[in-house]
């Protein structure tokens, strides 16, 4: 059975002492295609575009990271969405770009603790130690193509689109489960 999760607000789905899994809380989130003009719009942005496929960068609370060679993600603050738009709307006209306003489409979990990379490994066939601590891909996580965020050593968010959340959400809240039960098992054996 699929898990009834709330897109109002952030919470906690599970937390044990392996991993905890919480939604977070709404953020802004832009898609942006350019193929020309990137100086421009890291300009109109204020902060710069990452020119390599994985990589992110931040500032004055913009996060932006590249999913593809003329691909990327804007996540702010839902209050700085319009004016994201309307910089990047100033530039149309001599640097033309899609940009599209994706922040219901989808929500952010937060996969953190000491077994939150082996948690992601129920649905995700990648080597997870390979990510880079601050990068971010696209990845298929069981069905569902998803984002995900390496913000940290044991800290992890996972994009995923609305209509995948509750059955993502219910993998997650197993496989936390089923790993803590394991680790218990462990320490009673030695």
């Amino acid at each position: 059975m699929s898990k009834q999760i709330s897109y109002l607000s952030a919470s906690t789905l599970i937390a044990t002492p392996e991993a905890q899994i919480t939604i977070a809380a709404p953020r802004g989130r832009l898609s942006l295609r350019l193929r020309k003009g990137l100086t421009a719009c890291d300009k109109a942005l204020g902060v710069k575009l990452p020119r390599t496929i994985g990589a992110r960068s931040e500032k004055n609370g913009i996060e932006v990271v590249c999913l593809g060679p003329d691909e990327w993600t804007i996540v702010t603050d839902l209050d700085r969405v319009a004016g994201i738009q309307s910089a990047l709307a100033s530039i149309y006209p001599d640097h033309p770009h899609a940009l599209t306003d994706i922040t219901l489409r989808e929500l952010s979990f937060v996969i953190a603790g000491k077994s939150a990379m082996e948690l992601l490994t129920i649905g995700c066939a990648r080597d997870l130690a390979s990510f880079e601590i601050g990068s971010a891909r696209r990845i298929l996580f069981d069905v569902a193509t998803t984002t995900l965020w390496r913000d940290g050593e044991n800290t992890f968010r996972l994009d995923v689109w609305n209509s995948f959340v509750p059955f993502i959400a219910q993998t997650l809240i197993t496989g936390t489960k089923e790993i803590t039960a394991e680790q218990a098992a462990r320490a009673t054996t030695t």
